[in-house]
Parts: structure tokens; sequence; C-alpha cells
């Protein structure tokens, strides 16, 4: 006899939740869920409820209104490749949405790797925009079959040039559902001629709430109007790419420091502090994109001085050669 119980397994879907049984003469006993022997989640937090009939029993899938427990970690940060990923943490596992994948595949699973995870654990790839440095195009064989690439209108045509197409893939505009209880939300920003997406993540919470990331890189210059949309996010991932001295002081050709300073290349570190600002995050802030050659962490780091000092946020520099310390998202 299957004893009924109440499986509730987070927000992932075509789980199954619940076994309802057995089935007899008289047909199936209906139970309620409250019934159940054990339950992982208070009724007040199911959403949706789908019945079917599988061989003798009845399976009931549920999913959660809310957003399963997350965090993030940058994998790696520089000119040599970008990505990062948040983790999200279901009864069946560990499942992950990298932001753009600019390292080889092989490199990205050593880093997954020191985080519990792996590439067979990705559902989908979020693209920024398709830099060499944020896509390498193995990926288009190397994502795992179910797992799909999520890109911007904008970046359509060079998704398809770079092979993103060949493939599942889903494209947004300005909101899209990232998964199960964490909505996105993207602003298009000058970066080269296409432009790259910044991005807001909320994730729901009981009574309300949300918790929230933000990320921004390749974004060109501040502006108000990706302050407004990134105000008061709790964790905020943002470029912090040169330092002006070091940039003027190099030996780069000078049509590149000016691809690079002109506004659609990328911020220097007084003006991501500036852009810091006026979000206003909560809890942490991650540097992203430090050039290896025109910039270092203490200059980055000293830009965010006053900030540190009131304990306004916690500051974490990214690095080229290691994951930093997942950060929890939906913690309270």
């Amino acid at each position: 006899m299957i004893t009924n119980e109440i499986l509730l397994e987070g927000p992932a879907t075509g789980r199954v939740d619940a076994i309802l049984g057995p089935m007899g003469e008289q047909g199936l006993q209906e139970q309620r869920p409250d019934d159940a022997v054990r339950h992982l989640a208070p009724p007040e937090l199911w959403d949706e409820l789908v019945d079917e009939a599988v061989g003798e029993v009845r399976v009931i899938h549920r999913h959660t209104k809310f957003a399963a427990p997350a965090r993030f970690a940058v994998l790696s940060s520089s000119s040599s490749g970008n990505s990062s990923v948040i983790l999200h943490q279901t009864s069946s596992g560990t499942r992950a949405t990298l932001i753009d994948c600019g390292l080889s595949p092989k490199r990205t699973n050593e880093l997954l790797e020191t985080l519990g995870a792996s590439i067979d654990c990705i559902d989908r790839i979020v693209m920024t925009h398709f830099d060499s440095d944020h896509f390498n195009s193995s990926w288009v064989s190397a994502l795992p079959d179910h797992a799909r690439f999520v890109v911007h209108r904008g970046h359509r045509g060079v998704a398809g040039r770079r092979g993103a197409l060949t493939r599942r893939t889903d494209v947004f505009d300005d909101t899209f559902e990232l998964a199960h209880g964490v909505r996105g939300r993207a602003i298009l920003m000058k970066h080269d001629d296409l432009g790259a997406s910044a991005f807001r993540f909320d994730f729901a919470m009981p009574g309300g709430r949300t918790r929230s990331l933000g990320y921004a890189t390749d974004i060109g210059a501040p502006s108000q109007a990706l302050a407004r949309t990134l105000m008061g996010v709790d964790v905020l991932a943002i470029e912090s790419n040169y330092c002006p001295v070091l940039q003027r002081e190099s030996d780069r050709p000078i049509y590149l420091k000016r691809r690079i300073t002109g506004g659609s290349g990328h911020l220097s570190n007084g003006q991501c502090a500036s852009l810091v600002r006026a979000i206003g995050p909560r809890r942490a802030v991650v540097l992203l994109h430090l050039s290896r050659d025109c910039n270092t962490p203490e200059a980055a780091l000293l830009e965010h001085a006053p900030e540190l000092e009131a304990g306004l946020y916690d500051l974490v520099v990214a690095s080229p050669d290691a994951a930093t310390e997942p950060i929890p998202l939906t913690a309270d």
C-alpha cells in the first residue's frame, strides 16, 4: 500500500508532490492535502494544483508561489571571460542559471564544482550580449539538452550568427520569467553597436516580500534609467572596469582607449561608485570586469571607502581566477 504523503519539492516544474492511494474497487480514496502524513510547506504557499491519473494512484503536482532558495556567485570576470551563476536549491538538487558564458565549458564546470554544482545542473544561460568574452561558442554544443539560451530581442541576429538559435532559445523584450517565482526585468544599455542588457531579478518571498539581484556589466555609462531599474536591490553586481589614470598611462592604442571610455564601452571605478550610490543596494556589491591592465582591486575599492566605513554594504571584488563565495539571495 502507498501511504499518503505530501512531498513538496519547492518551485520546480513537473514535480510529483503527493501520491494518494490506494486505488480500490470504490475508486481512488479521496484525501485532502492537510490529511497528509508529512508536508514540507504549509498549504498557504501552494499556488497551482494539477491532478493526473498514473496507473493505480493519483499524482498531485503542486507549485509554490515563491522562489526556491537561491545564491549568487561570480565564476570569473575579466576581459578574458565572464560568467556568473544563480544557484537554485530545490529538493531534487541544485539547479543553475548562468549569466553569460564567456568561459569554456570545461573551465565553467571546474568552477561550478567548487560550488557543489556542474554543467548538468544548468537550466538556462541568460545573455547580457554576445562579445567573445561573454559568449564562448562551444556552449552551443556543450549545453545540456534541456537547457536554453535567454536573449534580448535586439541580440537575436547576433545570437543566430553565433549559433545560439540552433537550439531552444527564449527571446525577451523588457520582462520575463526567469524561473518559478523569479521575475526578470531588462534594460538595454549602450555598448558598442548592439548594446548590452542589464538585469533586475526579483525573487518572490512569503508575505508579499521580494529579494532582488541587480546585474550590470559593459553598460557604457551611468544612466538614470538604469539607476531607477535597479533601485534598492539587495545584491548588486556591477562592472568597475578601469582606473582613468592607469587607462591614460597605458600603452593601449588610442582607438581602444576611446572605445572603452567614450560612453559606449565600460564604467570607470568612479562611475561605478557613483552609480552604486544612486542605486542604493541594501546588502552587498560585487565588482565585475576589472581590467587586468588598467585597474587594480585596491583602486576599485578606494572609490567605495565612505560606504564601507559606514557599513552600508559588503563589497566583493570578482576575480578572473576563482569563483566568489556564494551570496544568499533569498535569506532574511
